[in-house]
């Protein structure tokens, strides 16, 4: 119960903290307070958790499977291990990529 209480008073400061910071005057033109920058926003935010939630998930299969594949055959874990870090440069730089189309959309 205790860490919980920790965790819960750490998230609200931390909370209470990123609020002002994250502020944003508006502009001249008042664009910062406007609906359609706000809607483009989340959906650029939207995606790119989109994107992040897929990059962690297919990482963290690709080294689930290699643990388990090292497991059971051990002398082959070189070849599995040099496989696995390929497989997760190839979903990192598909995920980089994703995350610039949200940012520019």
């Amino acid at each position: 119960m205790l860490k919980l209480t920790k965790l819960v008073v750490i998230c609200l400061t931390i909370f209470m903290v990123a609020t002002p910071a994250m502020a944003q005057d508006a502009g001249a033109d008042g664009a910062a307070g406007s609906a359609g920058g706000f809607s483009m926003d989340f959906g650029a935010a939207f995606g790119a958790g989109l994107v992040m939630i897929g990059a962690a998930l297919g990482i963290g299969r690709i080294g689930g499977q290699a643990v388990e594949g090292m497991s059971r055959q051990p002398e082959a874990s070189g070849n599995i291990q040099t496989a696995m870090i390929i497989a997760a440069a190839l979903i990192e730089g598909a995920t980089f990529f994703a995350l610039i189309v949200c940012m520019i959309a």
